[in-house]
């Protein structure tokens, strides 16, 4: 992999974008009670406790964060795991967070996890689509739309204060 590598999004873009998210998916919802927010770990967590902070300042119904744990290479031999009841997740919204969508492996594996609980609905975030799906799922909410090289890869790097995404 080259180590050249082109800014897409600086810190200050990045947050506009998680600003935009969190209105949408607060809009979406703005009834319910509850929103549990799920990151998929590592990035996605990450990228998800950026949203509950944002949704938290503008949303009036309860913000829970949780994240799940599944293998991105091997998803099947490793059923995943989730940082909070299953309890917690009955007649609930749900959104599940990752940082990019390439192949679109981890989100619905992801997906196909909270399926095994009686939640009410659920919805995917994503801050970069790379658009080279290979299962077919879809992203409710979406940062920023690339089409990219199959070669190219997109990195999410948090820092301290700043989140900044490349393209490499």
């Amino acid at each position: 992999m080259s180590e050249n590598k082109t800014l897409i999004l600086n810190s200050q873009q990045i947050h506009q974008k998680i600003n935009r998210i969190s209105y949408q998916i607060y809009e979406d919802n703005y009834t319910e009670d509850e929103i549990i927010v799920v990151g998929i770990a590592n990035k996605g967590y990450l990228l998800a406790t950026k949203i509950v902070k944002q949704l938290n300042k503008i949303a009036s119904c309860k913000i829970t964060l949780a994240k799940l744990t599944i293998n991105k290479n091997n998803p099947i031999e490793n059923n995943g795991q989730l940082d909070i009841s299953s309890e917690q997740l009955n007649d609930k919204v749900v959104i599940l967070v990752d940082d990019v969508l390439n192949t679109g492996k981890a989100l619905i594996y992801g997906v196909k996890y909270l399926l095994d609980f009686p939640i009410k609905k659920i919805s995917t975030a994503v801050l970069v689509d790379r658009n080279h799906k290979k299962y077919p799922i879809g992203t409710h909410y979406v940062g920023l739309s690339l089409s990219t090289t199959l070669q190219n890869h997109i990195s999410l790097e948090f820092n301290k204060s700043e989140i900044t995404a490349f393209l490499n």
